[in-house]
């Protein structure tokens, strides 16, 4: 699949990977920050954004298509920097390419199978929107409020709802595809490989996304790991805490060190 995709900056290439419900466009302000010394690439994934639907949606297709863009680009080596699902799929790559992978970033998500309640929640209020009955995004937000009190993460999921230039909205994911395949997205590793070099794993102190009792786990896969934390971040580091979030890639990027220490 050919990926729809952003590009940004000169320098070492750096590929960003959304998370589920995410897009390219979410992490802009982050990639002109990293595009004055990297070359960033902001994918969307599939079933997001604006690349390509399928029903067909795991972490393999996924996999494949991050390995088709790389090749594609000539790519030898880059960084990879992946939130929630997107860091998934940034950890099986490293696992199975780890020679094309340098200094890895995962973002607020554990190499664990998670069974997070709220993504129930979500669905039933996406799918309570009948875009084709809207004649204003207020409509959208009012329905999602009965479910989803918080105005930041609703605003976060209505993103995905554009209006065509025949007035008529739509939803821009392939929302039934991604429903019936999140038993998979949810899925932890079970690779047995290893990677033994470098890699940051960086969590939200307001999130529960990867708990203290998760670093045993990713140090199984990711021996040399950091495990860094935002105190007043959730889940979406990047959006809640721009500056400390970039502070700490910096001073990853920027440390010399073969064996950096576990923090």
């Amino acid at each position: 699949m050919e990926l729809f995709y952003r590009k940004l900056g000169k320098g070492q290439p750096l590929i960003i990977l959304h998370g589920l419900f995410g897009m390219s466009d979410n992490w802009m302000s982050i990639a002109r920050r990293l595009a004055e010394r990297y070359t960033v690439f902001l994918l969307d994934q599939r079933n997001h954004g604006h690349s390509p639907h399928s029903d067909e949606f795991n972490y393999d297709v996924l996999l494949d298509d991050l390995h088709r863009f790389i090749v594609g680009q000539n790519l030898s080596q880059v960084r990879l920097i992946g939130h929630s699902m997107g860091g998934k799929v940034a950890m099986r790559y490293a696992l199975n390419f780890s020679s094309r992978v340098e200094k890895p970033v995962v973002v607020d998500i554990a190499p664990k199978t998670y069974t997070h309640p709220h993504f129930k929640l979500f669905f039933e209020a996406l799918f309570a929107i009948h875009p084709e009955r809207l004649t204003s995004r207020k409509e959208a937000d009012d329905i999602l409020a009965q479910k989803i009190p918080q105005p930041a993460i609703r605003q976060f999921l209505l993103k995905n709802l554009v209006r065509g230039k025949d007035g008529r909205f739509r939803w821009r994911i392939h929302l039934k595809a991604i429903y019936l395949n999140l038993p998979k997205i949810m899925e932890g590793l079970r690779d047995i490989r290893v990677f033994d070099k470098p890699a940051l794993f960086l969590r939200g102190g307001r999130s529960d996304y990867i708990l203290d009792g998760d670093f045993s786990l990713i140090y199984k896969w990711f021996p040399m790991a950091r495990i860094e934390t935002i105190p007043q971040a959730t889940h979406w580091l990047h959006a809640d805490a721009p500056e400390e979030f970039c502070s700490h890639l910096e001073k990853f990027y920027d440390d010399k060190r073969p064996y950096p220490e576990k923090s």
